[in-house]
């Protein structure tokens, strides 16, 4: 468990680390950035680097032990639905979050096809909010993959924007986060992109969360559109959780 400077969520809950690139949205990964850092400090759970693929079973008995409700990215530093981890392994982590349902668990993944494939074999709780990242419309198949699943609330990661994304199918779509890329070789995001997703949200009853316009110092940026800042979340029983 760490607390976490991620707008959308309360505490980061890894019990994988490490990945692969696969698509555009990956080139300056935060995740990979992060892990140098880590091993260089030379924390025993970064200790293989970022292309290395570890469980940490011993991270599972930690939800037990939060004394109040949280809100939780799941896996912030790796993807639950990469290759190399096990179903097993993920359908434990599924009853971890099962048998706290006091908590609110964000997943996220960009490996919306392994999604499907075993969305069947997941006990998807109520308190189990699950997402996919879309950075352009290269990838928006992922949309459909996560529609299909049991999730109770299902939301979209739209970080880093890359590209416009017009006529996006919000149908069971609860909530849509959007961030520019944040960084020294940080590509832009263009304002118009953005307005139109929120007008999309709007018009679609879908909450609408702008995380920021990154850059080079994304503080600098912040986090405004339209003279105001989007802090909506989904409200399907999330009163019960914080």
């Amino acid at each position: 468990m760490a607390q976490t400077s991620i707008e959308w969520t309360e505490l980061t809950w890894n019990p994988v680390t490490g990945c692969t690139k696969i698509s555009a949205g990956c080139k300056f990964c935060y995740a990979e950035v992060m892990t140098r850092r880590l091993k260089a400090m030379g924390v025993e759970k970064y200790k293989d680097g970022f292309k290395k693929v570890r469980i940490h079973e011993e991270t599972l008995g930690i939800p037990y032990t939060w004394k109040k409700s949280k809100i939780v990215f799941v896996n912030s530093m790796s993807d639950l639905f990469h290759k190399d981890v096990p179903l097993e392994f993920i359908q434990r982590v599924f009853q971890v979050m099962h048998e706290n349902p006091q908590h609110v668990f964000q997943v996220l993944t960009k490996r919306a096809d392994r999604l499907a494939e075993i969305h069947d074999h997941l006990t998807w709780s109520h308190n189990i909010w699950m997402g996919v990242s879309v950075e352009d419309e290269l990838v928006l198949d992922r949309i459909d993959f996560l529609r299909n699943t049991g999730a109770r609330v299902k939301f979209l990661s739209l970080e880093p924007l890359i590209g416009p994304l017009p006529n996006i199918n919000l149908d069971g779509i609860d909530w849509v986060i959007v961030g520019g890329e944040s960084g020294h070789k940080a590509r832009s995001m263009s304002p118009e992109w953005v307005l139109d997703i929120q007008e999309q949200c709007e018009h679609s009853k879908v909450a609408f969360f702008f995380k920021q316009w990154g850059g080079k110092n994304k503080k600098k940026a912040g986090r405004e559109l339209n003279g105001q800042t989007y802090d909506e979340m989904p409200d399907i029983e999330i009163e019960r959780y914080i």
